[in-house]
């Protein structure tokens, strides 16, 4: 399964310092390509702050939106967490999808 991971979207904010306190961002995932059979495509986005509200941990250092790369935003996503979402996904409707149920229509109700 050959899995591609884009960015798809950020959008930084940026405090009175002119540096970025927080992250919008998405990211696609893509199962093999567009017209395969195996193909399956999920999107996933986060909002990622400075220092987290709920623990008070740091996530990222506060810095100029020109000075992140791809590979900074990357890194503060919780891909480990959407990889295993979308592998879970990937498995309920490519690998193993539900059984269509058939109907029959001459069945007659016992007397």
């Amino acid at each position: 399964m050959a899995v591609t991971k884009t960015i798809t979207k950020c959008t930084p904010y940026e405090n009175a310092s002119s540096k970025v306190d927080k992250w919008d961002i998405e990211m696609k995932y893509e199962n093999d390509s567009e017209g395969d059979s195996t193909y399956y495509t999920s999107t996933f986005s986060t909002t990622v702050n400075q220092v987290d509200p709920r623990t008070s941990a740091t996530n990222f250092t506060l810095k100029a939106k020109s000075s992140w790369t791809n590979a900074n935003l990357v890194a503060i996503c919780p891909v480990s967490q959407w990889d295993t979402v979308f592998a879970s996904q990937v498995d309920s409707v490519i690998t193993n999808p539900p059984v269509e149920s058939t109907p029959d229509s001459a069945f007659n109700v016992p007397s």
